[in-house]
C-alpha cells in the first residue's frame, strides 16, 4: 500500500490533511491570470508552488478540464506533481471493465494521479482495473455531501443502509481502497473511521459548503483522512488583487484550515 504510506509521510511532513481542490473556473480566477496564454493552467501551478509545503495534496475535479483545451491544460499540469505530496483525480468515473481500463491507464498511468474517485454502482468489473494497478489507490463514493446523497446511499438493504453494503463488499476485493464521506455525516464518519484505522477517507463539504469543522474533526477516529477545502482556498483571494495580495491569501486560507483542524484534534 504505497498509497497510504505516502499519505501517512506527508501528512506528518506537512503537519496537514488538507487537499486544496483545484476545481478552477477561468470565469472566478484574478485578473491578472487572464494575460497569460493559459491562465487556468498558471493560476493552478501558482497555487501548487504556493502550498505544497503546507497541504497534504491535490484533488483535481476533472470536470472542469474536460473540453479539448482543459485536457491540455491538465496534462501540462499533471508535469507540476511532485513525488512528495498526493494528487488526486476527483473523477467519478464507473464504467465497465473493458472502458474502465482506459480511464484508469489515462488518469493513474499516464497523468501520474496517486488515487481516484470512482463510482462504485457497477460492482467489482467496473472498479478492479484501477486498484489492481500498483501503488495507486481508489476513493470509492460511500456517502456524499450533496443533497440527494440519501436518496440513495441512504437506502435501507435488509439492516444496513446502501452505503454500509458498498463499503462491505469492496473492502474486500482490495487494501487501495478508501471512501468519500462528505463533512455533512460526521456521526457516520465516527463510526467507520473508529473501524477502520487503516482505510483513508475523502472529505469534501468544509469551506464553501460551510459544514460544522469542529464536529467533524472530533468524530475522526483515524489520521488518514483528507480534508477538501477547493472554493474557499482557491478564490480566496479578490478578483482584481496583484499577485501579492493573492499569494496571501491563498497562503492565509492553507494556514487557516490547518489551524482549525489542528486545535479540534487536540481538544
Amino acid at each position: 500500500m504505497k498509497y497510504i504510506s505516502k499519505l501517512r509521510k506527508i501528512i506528518k511532513k506537512n503537519k496537514s490533511n488538507v487537499v486544496v481542490g483545484l476545481d478552477t473556473d477561468i470565469n472566478k480566477i484574478p485578473q491578472i491570470f487572464k494575460n497569460y496564454d493559459d491562465p487556468v493552467f498558471e493560476f493552478n501551478k501558482r497555487i501548487i508552488k504556493l502550498t505544497s509545503g503546507l497541504v497534504a495534496g491535490y484533488k483535481i475535479n476533472v470536470a472542469f478540464y474536460e473540453s479539448s483545451n482543459g485536457y491540455k491544460t491538465l496534462e501540462k499540469l499533471s508535469k507540476y506533481f511532485n513525488n512528495e505530496n498526493i494528487f488526486i483525480a476527483d473523477a467519478k468515473r464507473g464504467d465497465i471493465d473493458n472502458t474502465a481500463k482506459y480511464y484508469a491507464e489515462y488518469y493513474l498511468n499516464k497523468l501520474g494521479f496517486d488515487a481516484i474517485t470512482i463510482a462504485p454502482y457497477m460492482g467489482i468489473d467496473s472498479v478492479e482495473p484501477f486498484f489492481t494497478l500498483k501503488d495507486k489507490y481508489v476513493y470509492l463514493l460511500a456517502l456524499t455531501s450533496n443533497k440527494g446523497s440519501a436518496d440513495f446511499q441512504k437506502l435501507k438493504t435488509g439492516n444496513k443502509f446502501l452505503y454500509q453494503v458498498i463499503i462491505g463488499k469492496s473492502m474486500k476485493w482490495s487494501d487501495n481502497i478508501g471512501f468519500v464521506f462528505g463533512a455533512n455525516y460526521p456521526e457516520e464518519i465516527k463510526q467507520f473511521t473508529a473501524k477502520n484505522r487503516n482505510v483513508s477517507l475523502l472529505i469534501p463539504g468544509v469551506g464553501a459548503q460551510n459544514n460544522d469543522i469542529e464536529k467533524l474533526i472530533k468524530n475522526i477516529r483515524n489520521d488518514l483522512f483528507v480534508i477538501n477545502s477547493s472554493r474557499g482556498i482557491i478564490y480566496s483571494a479578490e478578483k482584481n488583487c496583484d499577485l501579492k495580495e493573492f499569494d496571501n491569501a491563498i497562503v492565509n486560507s492553507v494556514n487557516s484550515l490547518n489551524k482549525q483542524i489542528k486545535i479540534y484534534k487536540n481538544k
